[in-house]
């Protein structure tokens, strides 16, 4: 079915007009003024006084995810939808075997929970926990299926962790395959050494969770990324990076020409560790790695993303319910560690940073859309507003006001770590490739919408 989109404020990453939007055959086939169409079958929308975005793109998510004796909460039926109700039309999830799984096994695993069950469109960033001949192999057949990035984990010993020598093979592969590797820095060996010391003295809440990875943690695991990637010529993406020393180490390495860029996910920006100090174990719902950090830091990672210095913003959507963190009672280091955010980031960021800080509206377009599609082979397919572009579209209302609530979430979790956040704006309307699956902000479409996204490698 045709549609048509009229009288709605146009916002990409460079460009702010007002025009209408012409979609046939999942793509935009026409942008201007006045645009009419003689199909019986014609949807109108009229989006006067509505901005009209690109499908947001998190970078950053987990959906499917067998991690510390559980698994997160959502499945790609309520993760999706509850994407697409925040805007997003496309999301890239760590697809992340363990150091005893199969890379092979593990990937076609992920594809198949995804595949029939997303609403919205999906690829995946392909973990590696180990190298050998084997995984080299399985790791060319992956990228021959159309996957263009992959992930290392610098925490999480003997589990989804690399030791560096791994780390140094799974770089020069990627520079030969062309294919970008995003990192969790951090330093595995001083992470356990630190948790050990912790639980020795008696010290088991969950707010202990960040003295056992501080800052200097994930700044050296910054640093030894960045220094890998220089030395391999490779291309790195810093993933959920927290803290203004790890910024440091990250823009001296950017300074001198290292291929490197920086994601920080939604929580790090608003939520402080003092969240994860709140008493009666109610600190365990904020416990995520990296940790939630001093609020200093905060305005660091604002002025860093303003400047464009921190490329993109994302989630590291991770739902684990109340009785899961539970598990953790007594030994923080059991505590499943994630915060759900999938269905918030687009209308935090938009209201903390656009309608209430200094974001410019392009930047946060950019950030949450646009950069995530240059760098990981979606654009311009996806990312941005153009003839021949998919009509992932988010038709969003600045005039909406309300507050975030675990009762009117889609998230599959019995908490939202944004309890009662104001919110400034939402997606009334949102589509995926022409099709319209939210309509005054609940889900309205195709549960099996979503396809998966083949991409080529690009970073040679």
């Amino acid at each position: 079915m045709p549609l048509l989109i009229k009288n709605g404020e146009i916002i990409t990453a460079d460009t702010r007009y007002k025009a209408d939007i012409l979609v046939q055959d999942e793509t935009i086939t026409q942008i201007g003024l006045d645009l009419e169409m003689d199909d019986e079958d014609l949807e109108v929308i009229d989006a006067t006084g509505k901005y009209i975005f690109p499908g947001f793109i998190d970078p950053h998510v987990h959906i499917y995810l067998p991690f510390m004796a559980t698994f997160a909460k959502d499945n790609h039926t309520t993760g999706s939808q509850a994407a697409l109700i925040g805007g997003t039309t496309t999301f890239i999830e760590m697809c992340c075997p363990n150091r005893n799984d199969d890379h092979w096994e593990a990937y076609n695993l992920w594809k198949s929970r995804a595949e029939g069950n997303s609403a919205c469109d999906f690829t995946f960033h392909m973990g590696i926990s180990k190298f050998d001949d084997t995984v080299e192999s399985q790791l060319k057949q992956i990228v021959e299926d159309g996957i263009s990035s992959f992930k290392v984990f610098l925490s999480y010993k003997n589990f989804f962790g690399v030791e560096d020598g791994e780390l140094y093979q799974v770089l020069t592969l990627a520079k030969k395959l062309g294919v970008i590797v995003t990192a969790h820095c951090e330093n595995a060996e001083l992470v356990a050494q630190l948790q050990q010391k912790l639980l020795a003295e008696g010290k088991t809440g969950p707010e202990y969770h960040e003295k056992s990875r501080p800052v200097q943690v994930e700044a050296e695991g910054t640093n030894r990324f960045a220094t890998f990637v220089e030395m391999t010529g490779a291309t790195g993406y810093i993933v959920h990076l927290s803290c203004q020393a790890a910024l440091e180490r990250a823009m001296a390495a950017k300074s001198k020409g290292v291929p490197l860029y920086i994601e920080s996910v939604i929580p790090h920006f608003l939520l402080d560790k003092t969240f994860a100090e709140k008493p009666d174990f109610e600190g365990a719902k904020y416990v995520m790695s990296p940790p939630l950090r001093d609020k200093s830091n905060q305005k660091h990672l604002w002025a860093a993303l303003e400047q464009g210095f921190i490329d993109t913003v994302g989630t590291d959507h991770c739902p684990f319910d109340v009785e899961q963190k539970d598990m953790g009672r007594g030994d923080f280091t059991k505590i499943p560690n994630g915060i759900p955010a999938i269905e918030d980031r687009v209308n935090l960021l938009y209201t903390y940073g656009v309608s209430r800080g200094n974001l410019d509206i392009h930047r946060f377009v950019d950030a949450a859309s646009t950069k995530a599609a240059k760098l990981f082979g979606l654009f311009p397919r996806k990312g941005t507003i153009a003839v021949g572009s998919d009509a992932d579209l988010v038709i969003y209302d600045p005039n909406y006001r309300g507050t975030i609530s675990v009762k009117t979430q889609t998230v599959n979790n019995n908490y939202n770590g944004f309890e009662g956040w104001e919110i400034d704006g939402k997606p009334e309307v949102v589509t995926v490739r022409g099709q319209v699956q939210v309509r005054d902000g609940k889900f309205v479409g195709d549960a099996s919408r979503g396809q998966f996204l083949r991409r080529k490698p690009s970073h040679f």
